[in-house]
C-alpha cells in the first residue's frame, strides 16, 4: 500500500468506503493495537464512559440537532465496538463485533414472528404479546419477572419499570395512585409543607409520594424520567436567565 495511506504506519480504514460499519471496526481494532491508553482499558473501566455517551445521546435525541444526533449515536456506537474489542481478546471466552451482530440479528428475527414468519400482529399491542412470547421462550430460565431489571437504572426509569413488572403478575398500579393527578400533587403539597416530629419518616413518606406520582404517570402514559428532565431543564434555563439578567424577578 502507498504510504500516502498509512495514517502513522498503519492502513486508513477510511478507505473502506463500501462497507463504513467494518472500517468503524477495523479502526477500533488498529486503536487497540495501537494506543496505548486504549490498550489498558477493560470493560469495567469503560463502564463510565458509556453512561456519558448513553446521557449524551437523550441529550441529543431531546433537545439536539440532526447533526448532534447523527455524532452521538456514532460516539454511542464506538462504545459497542470498544466492548466488542476487548471481548475478542480474552483468553477464556472471545468473541468479536460479528459475533455481537449475529446475536443481535438471530435475537430481532425471533421477536418479530410477524416480520420474518408466519404470524399476525395488526396493532402495537398484538407486537407487544408476541415480542414477551418470543422473550419468555428464550428466558425460560427466569423464574420471576424481576429477572433481567438492572437496579443500576435511575430511580424514576426503575420505578415505572417495576410497576409495569408488577401489573404482569396482577399487582395494578392503581394501588399505588388510586386518586386522581390533583389529588396525589395535594398530597406531596401537603407533606412538604407538614411540620414532622423528629421521629417522623419523613423520607419514606417521601418515598410514597414519589411512588405515587410515578404511578400517575404510568396510568396517564407518560414518561417519569423524560418529564423530570424535561422540568430540569426549564429550571436550568431560568437559573441561565437570572445568571444573564442579575437584579432582575425570577
Amino acid at each position: 500500500m502507498n504510504s500516502a495511506n498509512l495514517v502513522g504506519g498503519t492502513p486508513d480504514p477510511r478507505e473502506n468506503a463500501d462497507d463504513p460499519l467494518r472500517a468503524a471496526a477495523d479502526t477500533m481494532h488498529a486503536v487497540r493495537d495501537r494506543c496505548v491508553w486504549t490498550q489498558q482499558i477493560d470493560h469495567r473501566a469503560l463502564v463510565p464512559y458509556l453512561v456519558e455517551e448513553s446521557a449524551e445521546l437523550i441529550d441529543a435525541v431531546e433537545t439536539g440537532t440532526r447533526a448532534e444526533l447523527r455524532e452521538e449515536l456514532g460516539d454511542l456506537l464506538w462504545q459497542v465496538l470498544f466492548h466488542s474489542e476487548i471481548a475478542s481478546r480474552d483468553e477464556d471466552d472471545p468473541f468479536d463485533i460479528d459475533d455481537v451482530a449475529r446475536g443481535l440479528t438471530d435475537k430481532m428475527v425471533r421477536r418479530h414472528p410477524h416480520v420474518f414468519a408466519g404470524a399476525v400482529a395488526t396493532t402495537p399491542e398484538q407486537v407487544l404479546v408476541l415480542w414477551n412470547a418470543a422473550k419468555a421462550a428464550e428466558k425460560h430460565e427466569r423464574t420471576s419477572v424481576l429477572d433481567g431489571v438492572s437496579e443500576r437504572m435511575p430511580s424514576l426509569a426503575l420505578a415505572q419499570k417495576l410497576l409495569a413488572k408488577a401489573a404482569q403478575v396482577g399487582v395494578s398500579s392503581r394501588r399505588f395512585a388510586p386518586r386522581s393527578t390533583t389529588e396525589v400533587l395535594a398530597s406531596v403539597v401537603e407533606r412538604a409543607q407538614r411540620v414532622e416530629t423528629p421521629y417522623a419518616t419523613s423520607e419514606a413518606e417521601l418515598g410514597d409520594a414519589l411512588l405515587a406520582l410515578v404511578a400517575t404517570a404510568l396510568t396517564n402514559g407518560w414518561d417519569a424520567e423524560r418529564a423530570l428532565r424535561e422540568r430540569l431543564r426549564v429550571l436550568q434555563a431560568e437559573i441561565r436567565d437570572v445568571e444573564t439578567n442579575p437584579g432582575e424577578p425570577a
